[in-house]
């Protein structure tokens, strides 16, 4: 670097310095860090609260007792209606889908898979994960102390290449999916990305395919149709290889929804056996006041239109302060999803912790740096998650400006060799 381009760096780096001092003095109290539904998007489900009282009645068996592990039938009426399965498919839980991976993953590991050889009995058990990615999966895995592996993404999905090559590994036993607008980056599997799942063969036969469709439902301009992976498999006669998840999470209230598994049937009746065992029934009144309230999958749509009026202009508000800010200066690459919940920010290697603690003294909590790989590292210190969700529009800009501030101090610093 050139005396010319030190003295830009420099003066850059000092405006910028002077800008943080002056949003400092706003003393801000932000929080980015995590996809939650905002109050707005809550208030749209309201009424799903008066589908019950005291003279309602409680279902063709009395959903007040004991019993139907594995959820009541109008609510599988429902997503059977939205996902096209079968009722013997699918079991209908609590409120969240992460507990209905953790306990898949800890069955498998206890008691095998169909009948298999439990994973605890087989040495060192690995896990495929695409990354960027989802923090509560890897967490889990983790948990189980199971290697997890990077796989990269691309636009099209995971790394298709190194998923076929490593499932040779009879060690390996699963990964995670988020197949529409993955969490961070809002890709959306493409068809010949899918179609290579649903034909794959790994040597371990109880290999399993954790498909956590969490954002099916969740456009932002409509919905955006993805090949079906359970149909696909269901072609190959691979249909065993999928646990696919989803819940109501973000369609109505995130702590107090409802949750499902689904897939073959062969999978579903050996799970039936476990949590026969584990509970005695979910809510089933929370599961009856869904179904009364979602009624079927058009009006299902319908309720996701109302949650992308609020969700669109906070992305599109993002996106507009990120272009703004950055342009084309080098300093950030970011994604531009059509749903979910995040976008995903590609920041100069090296600089992604620091510019999340310059944020923090200003004031603003974004998802620590490396959260989005495995053991929390991510190995170019690039990656941050945006979560636009919860906040008001009038609280995301300073937010975001704040952010794209603490980004360019960190991209000169380092360019001044002073990180």
């Amino acid at each position: 670097m050139n005396l010319q381009e030190t003295d830009f760096f420099k003066n850059e780096l000092k405006k910028e310095l002077n800008l943080l001092e002056k949003y400092k003095e706003r003393n801000l109290s932000l929080d980015m860090s995590r996809g939650k539904p905002s109050k707005a998007q809550l208030d749209i489900s309201t009424s799903l609260l008066d589908e019950l009282n005291s003279t309602s009645n409680f279902g063709k068996i009395d959903y007040r007792n004991y019993g139907i592990n594995d959820g009541i039938s109008e609510i599988k009426d429902v997503f059977c209606d939205l996902l096209g399965i079968k009722s013997e498919e699918i079991i209908v839980s609590g409120n969240a889908s992460l507990n209905l991976m953790y306990d898949s993953l800890q069955r498998a590991l206890q008691f095998g898979v169909l009948g298999g050889v439990p994973w605890n009995k087989q040495g060192l058990i690995k896990w495929l994960c695409p990354v960027p990615g989802y923090d509560r999966h890897f967490a889990v895995t983790e948990l189980f102390g199971i290697q997890m592996i990077n796989i990269p993404m691309k636009e099209s999905g995971p790394d298709m290449d190194l998923v076929e090559e490593l499932i040779k590994d009879e060690s390996v036993k699963g990964i995670w999916c988020v197949p529409k607008y993955s969490n961070p980056q809002g890709i959306i599997y493409n068809d010949d990305t899918i179609k290579r799942f649903a034909k794959l063969k790994p040597k371990a036969m109880d290999f399993r395919v954790f498909w956590d469709n969490a954002y099916n439902v969740h456009g932002l301009y409509g919905y955006d149709p993805m090949l079906d992976v359970f149909h696909e498999a269901k072609k190959e006669g691979n249909e065993d290889l999928f646990y696919i998840f989803g819940s109501t999470s973000k369609i109505t209230f995130a702590g107090a929804g409802v949750a499902y598994i689904y897939g073959s049937q062969k999978n579903m009746d050996a799970i039936r056996k476990f949590i026969g065992i584990q509970t005695i029934g979910p809510d089933k009144l929370v599961q009856l006041c869904h179904a009364k309230y979602l009624k079927n999958k058009d009006n299902i749509f319908k309720i996701m239109d109302r949650h992308a009026d609020l969700l669109r202009p906070k992305f599109e508000k993002v996106i507009e302060i990120l272009d703004n800010s950055f342009g084309d200066t080098g300093i950030a690459k970011y994604t531009r999803p059509r749903g979910g919940y995040f976008i995903s920010v590609d920041l100069k290697a090296g600089t992604a912790k620091r510019t999340l603690q310059i944020a923090l003294e200003a004031g603003v909590r974004f998802t620590n740096a490396g959260a989005t790989f495995p053991y929390g590292r991510d190995p170019n210190d690039s990656n941050v998650r945006i979560a636009p969700s919860l906040p008001p529009i009038n609280e995301l800009i300073p937010a975001m400006e704040i952010f794209c501030c603490a980004a360019k101090i960190a991209y000169f610093e380092k360019k001044l060799g002073l990180l």
